[in-house]
């Protein structure tokens, strides 16, 4: 089975967490709620990853701080290790290209939402 690393990057701030509603028409996640981030390129850390992938999807730079959590699971065959991060954002200044939308929600919140199916793994263990 194929393996690859993917990354998400956890944003709090005031005791909510950062989540953007993907736009990604033909997608499997198009129009869920997500937590940013994505897949890891040959040769990247996942640092290099989380601060490419801030970049790409909302403009910002960031700092990439400690690991939290490590989910695995099966998506069409291939092994997924999702790495969630603690991410601090330098600016806060987005520039949207790959959600329709960015906001901050308690995890409540964001279990009432159509979250995207790895990420609702990530919020079981934000809330132990």
């Amino acid at each position: 089975m194929d393996e690859r690393i993917t990354t998400c990057g956890i944003v709090m701030k005031e005791g909510r967490y950062l989540v953007g509603l993907r736009h990604t028409p033909g997608s499997d996640n198009d129009s869920r709620w997500e937590f940013i981030g994505g897949k890891n390129r040959y040769g990247e850390s996942v640092a290099d990853t989380l601060e490419r992938e801030f970049m790409e999807e909302l403009g910002v730079h960031v700092e990439v701080g400690r690991l939290l959590v490590q989910i695995d699971f099966v998506n069409r065959g291939v092994l997924y290790h999702l790495m969630a991060h603690e991410v601090r954002l330098l600016e806060e200044d987005f520039v949207l290209s790959v959600h329709s939308g960015v906001s901050y929600k308690t995890l409540d919140e964001i279990a009432g939402l159509d979250l995207v199916d790895s990420d609702c793994r990530i919020v079981e263990f934000l809330r132990s």
